[in-house]
């Protein structure tokens, strides 16, 4: 039997301007695991979202990306332009992270903005916790393809997509497949709209993934 790999794990921060890197200690980090030492200076330009950024100026796509216990949509979005629904994928664990990524790099996104579940005060839920597990994981195998991640709050997008869907006059049978990649639309206009004001960078915890990405972002800004 193959021996399991040790999963590495990420942090979570949020994008304030000029905020400096801080190690964060969340619920979902064991106790026996301890936050990498403070990495100290300011977020470096390369990994500021592209909602902060002008096309002319290294701003990509985005993929949006509504997580679900069973159904994950997807949905794609520049700036200036409408994000549009992709998929639905019915998928969970390794092979959904690994497709996520894969999406990711067939639509030319740098960045995947993942949903995070809070209550309407804000708050984190159970749910919270179960993405930010997944979103950690992901965050580590996105640095090594050059790709940043982002957790951006979902609140109410579900309801928001059933109106958009309605005022488009989606049909009923289309809103019933494709209800979650509408959702995850709604996430990237959230994203787009605000900004990504309150949005947070997903790091992994180790230094050498962190100059990796910054690395690979820096030679992908050259082209």
């Amino acid at each position: 039997m193959a021996t399991a790999k040790p999963v590495a794990l990420a942090r979570m921060l949020p994008l304030h301007p000029r905020r400096r890197w801080r190690a964060e200690s969340t619920r979902a980090v064991p106790p026996s695991i301890t936050c990498s030492a403070d990495a100290g200076g300011e977020l470096p330009a390369r990994l500021q979202p592209n909602a902060r950024r002008p096309l002319w100026h290294g701003g990509g796509f985005s993929l949006g990306v509504d997580l679900g216990a069973a159904r994950t949509g997807l949905a794609v979005g520049r700036g200036i332009t409408q994000p549009r629904p992709l998929t639905v994928l019915k998928l969970r664990g390794e092979k959904l992270e690994l497709m996520l990524l894969d999406v990711a790099q067939q639509q030319e996104a740098d960045e995947l903005i993942v949903g995070l579940p809070v209550s309407a005060d804000g708050s984190e839920t159970p749910q919270s916790n179960k993405v930010r597990s997944v979103v950690g994981r992901l965050a580590v195998q996105a640095a090594d393809r050059g790709l940043r991640v982002y957790l951006q709050d979902e609140h109410g997008t579900s309801i928001d997509a059933l109106g958009y869907m309605i005022s488009r006059g989606v049909k009923r049978s289309v809103r019933d497949v494709k209800s979650d990649a509408y959702a995850a639309v709604m996430i990237l206009e959230r994203y787009f709209s605000s900004l990504g004001q309150g949005a947070q960078i997903v790091l992994p915890r180790q230094q050498e993934l962190q100059d990796k990405l910054i690395l690979k972002l820096s030679k992908y800004a050259e082209f």
